[in-house]
């Protein structure tokens, strides 16, 4: 993931900073719980495509 673009890309429900999850090819909003998944190099970036978290997963 390019670094000048995560500096630029923020949550599109609170427009917060989101976390970069190599692992997962994910970017995470902690303050929503939110993951929106990255395909094929290009961050998914629709609140209804995101993934919730659940209690149990970590937010780093």
């Amino acid at each position: 993931m390019d670094t000048k673009l995560l500096e630029i890309l923020v949550c599109p429900a609170c427009k917060g900073p989101l976390v970069y999850e190599k692992s997962a090819q994910e970017l995470i909003c902690k303050v929503d719980r939110l993951a929106f998944a990255i395909k094929d190099g290009i961050p998914v970036m629709l609140q209804t495509e995101a993934r919730e978290l659940d209690s149990a997963e970590e937010v780093q």
